[in-house]
């Protein structure tokens, strides 16, 4: 945050912080000044406003969601969960996501020598596509990082083995969420019948 400066009358303060009188500035930068200024008030004024658009459209979305529920004497709380609302007409669609970001802590680790001891035990050759991706799902990117989409995929497999199920178990309690964001999202269905989006990102628009 720039400190306050009390600026005389006259002069203007430069981006070394120096005080230069307005009469030796060129009038091209005096119009860049002004139109730089006037454009970074009216951006904040919008920003303002979105902000404030978020946080009504989030609750909005929420206190239908909970009349809703209460029509069948359901309480609900909190403001997670994936939600579509449709207009009458199909024309419109808001749809409210929930994203959690996880890692795996130190218990990741017995899950893998669990699988391993399991795939060693397993008769050679007959469970090689599973090797494969197990290998795989195991693998760090370059900056280290093990994929969490491929090694929560192990879990779709029905392997009735008991060390298998151990290790699916220890995958399970190795999760933890480390972050998560609320997302809402607008669309309105084209003449193609197909929904696009309502973008508010302004490099979108």
């Amino acid at each position: 945050m720039n400190q306050v400066v009390d600026i005389p009358f006259g002069f203007k303060q430069d981006a070394k912080g120096r005080l230069i009188p307005e009469a030796q500035i060129k009038p091209i930068e005096l119009e860049r000044d002004d139109l730089t200024k006037d454009l970074i008030e009216e951006a904040k004024a919008l920003q303002i406003q979105m902000q404030a658009f978020k946080r009504k459209a989030f609750a909005d979305v929420a206190a239908f969601i909970q009349l809703s529920a209460e029509q069948y004497d359901i309480q609900l709380g909190g403001n997670k969960g994936n939600v579509t609302l449709l207009s009458f007409d199909g024309t419109y669609k808001i749809v409210r996501q929930n994203q959690d970001s996880i890692r795996f802590d130190e218990r990741l680790a017995a899950a893998k020598a669990l699988i391993d001891d399991c795939i060693q035990s397993w008769s050679e050759g007959s469970n090689s596509y599973i090797k494969i991706l197990v290998n795989d799902a195991f693998q760090v990117d370059k900056e280290g990082k093990i994929s969490t989409g491929r090694v929560l995929s192990l879990r779709r497999h029905d392997i009735q083995d008991e060390r298998w199920q151990k290790a699916m178990q220890a995958i399970s309690d190795s999760i933890m969420v480390t972050d998560s964001k609320n997302y809402i999202r607008f669309y309105e269905r084209d003449n193609n019948g197909k929904y696009q989006p309502i973008s508010l990102d302004f490099a979108n628009i």
